[in-house]
């Protein structure tokens, strides 16, 4: 039917970021699917709350395992696949691959990448394991001939200004990474979902990399302490991490605790997010969607006075 909208399955939903990508998808009318671990008594309640607000919103939770015949089935059922596991579950994306390739159905995939781009840097090497998994099913999504976005949404808006900025809490201290002057993206989460779900349907993004760069989300470290300072009218001591001990950090720290310390070193002492220029070839979310009002650092900050959003356990990578 002409206008019908597509079918969207989600691959972690009930995720820091995948709660998002679920509810736009949800808020401009995709009939949407979350596929999730089967809810039992051992469930966090935050979890069980999340799925019965997903029901309330018409979201259809399918629950299973990361299964051949059982992703199989849900997946012939929909057109777009986006995935949004966490990093320990990145290879998992193999499995869904070749569910996808099998069901030969989905117009689109868009697989749980996100961050930075990781095919034009390299980072410490804690990190650049990580980059090197996604890379690796970036070839196999390749190889298998599917129909895939590949975006790149930078870092998570609220989830860095409080980790940076610590506004719910009383402190006169805030660490800054390096010198405090490189320049780092953060997109509002909502934003990095509602991007998400536009080029899952855009024609201009099929086997493409878009990235999420726009012009006012592009500040350091001591411009982000600055226009906090001046807008809760509070001054701060700026306590600054060389480089270099960061560096240590990332050699000396044990496996998984190494890989957050070397994803700020990527962004905010190499600058890995503004690293390259956008070229003429390149695809940038704002500027495809010019008519989508995306929220603005400035504005970020505002929400953070009015209503801060609640702290997230973890959104590194």
């Amino acid at each position: 039917m002409e206008g019908e909208k597509n079918r969207i399955l989600v691959f972690g939903g009930t995720g820091y970021v995948g709660r998002y990508i679920v509810k736009a998808s949800v808020s401009i009318g995709h009939p949407t699917l979350v596929y999730t671990r089967p809810l039992n008594s051992q469930t966090p309640p935050s979890k069980t709350q999340l799925c019965n607000d997903f029901n309330s919103m018409g979201v259809t939770l399918v629950q299973g395992e990361l299964e051949h015949d059982q992703i199989l089935k849900v997946i012939k059922q929909v057109d777009i696949v986006i995935c949004v596991l966490a990093y320990p579950q990145l290879m998992e994306q193999l499995k869904i691959i070749d569910a996808i390739k099998v069901a030969g159905n989905v117009k689109r995939f868009i697989p749980a990448d996100f961050g930075v781009i990781e095919d034009r840097i390299n980072p410490l090497p804690p990190f650049q394991a990580v980059l090197d998994k996604k890379r690796n099913i970036r070839r196999a999504i390749e190889a298998a001939g599917i129909p895939h976005t590949f975006v790149s949404s930078n870092c998570c808006g609220a989830y860095f200004v409080n980790y940076l900025l610590r506004p719910c809490e009383k402190i006169d201290n805030i660490a800054v990474y390096g010198n405090g002057d490189t320049k780092a993206v953060l997109n509002y989460e909502e934003d990095i979902a509602m991007y998400t779900i536009k080029v899952a349907n855009d024609p201009r993004t099929c086997n493409r990399v878009v990235n999420y760069r726009p012009s006012k989300n592009i500040i350091s470290q001591n411009e982000l302490i600055s226009l906090w300072e001046q807008k809760c009218g509070q001054s701060f001591n700026k306590n600054f991490i060389p480089g270099e001990e960061i560096v240590k950090l990332s050699e000396t720290l044990p496996p998984p605790d190494n890989i957050p310390v070397s994803v700020l070193h990527s962004i905010f002492v190499r600058g890995d997010t503004v690293a390259f220029e956008i070229g003429e070839d390149d695809l940038e979310a704002s500027q495809l969607y010019h008519d989508y009002n995306y929220t603005s650092i400035h504005q970020l900050l505002d929400i953070f006075l009015v209503n801060p959003p609640a702290p997230a356990s973890a959104a590194f990578g």
